[in-house]
């Protein structure tokens, strides 16, 4: 008897079905930017009258409790999606990234239910923060078990170019919605509006993905493991993973920093004007979409450590040096050759990271190993970045400093990635022994 997850029928690989497996990542990208694009407005709506500073800062603490969770949902979302299938898992996820858009886009103010309405919007946070830990595992796996052989790193780069369109929508209705409405306007509810857009979408991502099968690999697997056993693999294997987290160093930094960080350094910092930030920030964007897959297939062909040093080296030798050039005279020309650039680098970098990730850990805990590594990164280096970056320009008085912490992901990147393809040859080598 074929349980509802073991459907019979081959599983898809054309683009639609790399459509199903990223949509829901999406959605939850495109939550965060937004939070942060309008977190001003948020605190405004959900905290009493506080300074303007202490409620913005309680509406980052909010954001950034997302982060905590993530390893938490790492562990418990990703042991379940080792045991029971990869599609359940992503099922479950996107319900859990729905109910936090929700909370977030419909929950009255302050004025109107006190202090239950951070409460609902922290909640929110948790949920979502919770999900995004098993979430990205889950779907890099996906797409690299459904990859055809020699391709997975072509497939896996579809993931990236999900987070960036994310980027890329938000950013665009966040524009729209400045340029058309006033500021009162935003602030009563107009930052409400994209929230609404994203939550119009979740009917349309569930039929999407309710419609995948589960993947031959997993279906192939003689042994599901308990979460007993999977919990004992990924005490008996931490070194690999702590070696994880620090290859994913180099792309979580970078994101925060390019991605996150940006549209406040060239404002705030540069002095440029906030149009001139958006528009480098949405050309990057619309870069990194396409050079995603370009350097999947270089990754394919070339192999995954190959791509991993080389951006490694790249990342810690010029990041100091390329921000440097664009602090001496600040202009939207140098900003946008800088973050071209620096993106270029980034996604060299993370285009390894998410299929070369799935080659070094274990297959058998694949996906709570692989989301454990991504998540202990983000809720350590990647997740402050923007704090780390503000704090060295405070400290240095250099303006370039940011780049700095960029520089030393990209080195910490090319420690774990000599570290972790030299673990996997040695136990390649144990297996063939054994075998033989």
């Amino acid at each position: 008897m074929k349980m509802e997850h073991e459907p019979a029928h081959a599983i898809k690989r054309g683009p639609g079905a790399v459509i199903q497996v990223t949509s829901g990542h999406f959605l939850e990208m495109f939550d965060f930017v937004l939070f942060g694009f309008y977190a001003s407005s948020i605190s405004r709506a959900f905290f009493p009258s506080y300074s303007e500073y202490a409620k913005l800062m309680l509406t980052f603490v909010i954001l950034g409790a997302g982060f905590l969770m993530r390893p938490i949902g790492a562990i418990v979302l990703g042991s379940y999606v080792d045991r029971v299938g990869r599609r359940k898992g992503l099922l479950v996820t996107l319900g859990l990234m729905a109910l936090g858009i929700v909370l977030i886009a419909f929950t009255p103010g302050y004025a109107t239910i006190g202090w239950l309405a951070p409460l609902m919007v922290l909640i929110g946070r948790l949920a979502q923060g919770f999900a995004a830990g098993a979430e990205l595992g889950n779907v890099a796996v996906y797409l690299t078990e459904m990859a055809p052989k020699g391709r997975e790193g072509f497939y896996v780069s579809w993931q990236p170019v999900g987070q960036q369109l994310a980027i890329i929508l938000a950013a665009l209705l966040g524009y729209t919605i400045n340029a058309t409405l006033t500021p009162a306007q935003i602030d009563n509810w107009g930052w409400r509006v994209p929230f609404i857009v994203g939550c119009s979408s979740v009917p349309l991502l569930f039929t999407l993905r309710r419609s995948l099968v589960e993947t031959e690999a997993f279906l192939g697997q003689r042994h599901r493991p308990t979460r007993n056993e999977i919990v004992q693999s990924v005490l008996a294997n931490t070194p690999i993973i702590l070696g994880g987290m620090l290859l994913v160093t180099g792309t979580s930094v970078s994101f925060y920093l390019l991605s996150i960080y940006t549209p406040t350094f060239g404002k705030d910092v540069l002095k440029l004007g906030a149009t001139d930030t958006l528009l480098v920030s949405l050309c990057a964007a619309v870069c990194n979409a396409v050079m995603y897959p370009l350097f999947g297939a270089l990754s394919d062909r070339i192999g995954r450590r190959s791509l991993l040093i080389s951006a490694s080296l790249l990342m810690a030798a010029t990041s100091y040096v390329a921000l440097h050039w664009l602090v001496t005279d600040p202009s939207f020309g140098r900003m946008l050759v800088v973050l071209l650039w620096m993106n270029f680098v980034y996604v060299a970098y993370s285009s390894g990271t998410y299929a070369g990730l799935s080659e070094v850990v274990p297959t058998e805990v694949r996906t709570t190993a692989w989301s454990l590594a991504f998540s202990l990164s983000a809720a350590t280096f990647g997740g402050f970045t923007p704090a780390v970056a503000t704090w060295l320009i405070s400290v240095t008085g250099d303006k370039a400093a940011p780049a700095l912490w960029m520089s030393a992901a990209g080195f910490f990147g090319l420690l774990a990635t000599l570290y972790l393809y030299r673990q996997r040859t040695q136990r390649s080598g144990q297996m063939h022994r054994a075998q033989s």
